[in-house]
């Protein structure tokens, strides 16, 4: 399960909307501009992922509580 660019991709673009922004005035408050970041994203990937399917399948059984409501 090769994941890495995926992953450093995401946290590359959480850095970019972080970097300008000194202390966030609670943990809410951070939570809040990378939900709000992570949709902004999202609405720019285009490309399938090789082997998403198989990288899907293995978080599904590793974390199915955690993930089951944001994959259906």
């Amino acid at each position: 399960m090769y994941t890495t660019n995926i992953i450093e991709g995401l946290h590359r673009q959480f850095r970019k909307v972080t970097k300008t922004k000194a202390v966030f005035p609670s943990d809410g408050a951070l939570e809040k501009i990378l939900y709000l970041a992570s949709i902004n994203i999202m609405k720019k990937w285009t490309q399938r992922y090789r082997n998403w399917d198989q990288v899907l399948n293995k978080l599904l059984i590793m974390y199915d509580s955690r993930i089951e409501n944001y994959v259906i």
